[in-house]
């Protein structure tokens, strides 16, 4: 998630979208910028995912910025989202299964 968006999406600027989003937050005249250095951030917090390196803070990390980041563009900039206010239930769905994976009781080998 955290590459495709990063990448695909910021760096890249293949889903115009996410620069939109950013100008309507941020302002429009450094908007392109922007999009690219948050774009980069996502690369850096998919690397530190797969490094495995501090799993939970970075878990804890992850949450907090998916919320903020929601909460900010659907407060912001709606219209621009790709399923509105809605978009806020998927986040929270998969802030969810970022808990459970980090966080859940290691479960107990039959013998």
């Amino acid at each position: 998630m955290w590459l495709a968006n990063g990448l695909l999406c910021k760096v890249l600027l293949l889903v115009p979208r996410h620069a939109a989003i950013v100008a309507r937050i941020l302002g429009p005249a450094h908007a392109e910028v922007l999009t690219t250095l948050i774009g980069l951030g996502e690369i850096g917090m998919a690397a530190w995912v797969v490094s495995g390196y501090r799993r939970r803070l970075c878990a804890l990390v992850q949450i907090a910025l998916i919320l903020s980041m929601n909460a900010l563009e659907s407060w912001l900039a709606p219209d621009l989202l790709l399923w509105g206010r809605a978009n806020a239930f998927f986040a929270v769905l998969f802030c969810l299964v970022i808990y459970h994976h980090t966080f859940r009781p290691a479960r107990l080998s039959p013998r």
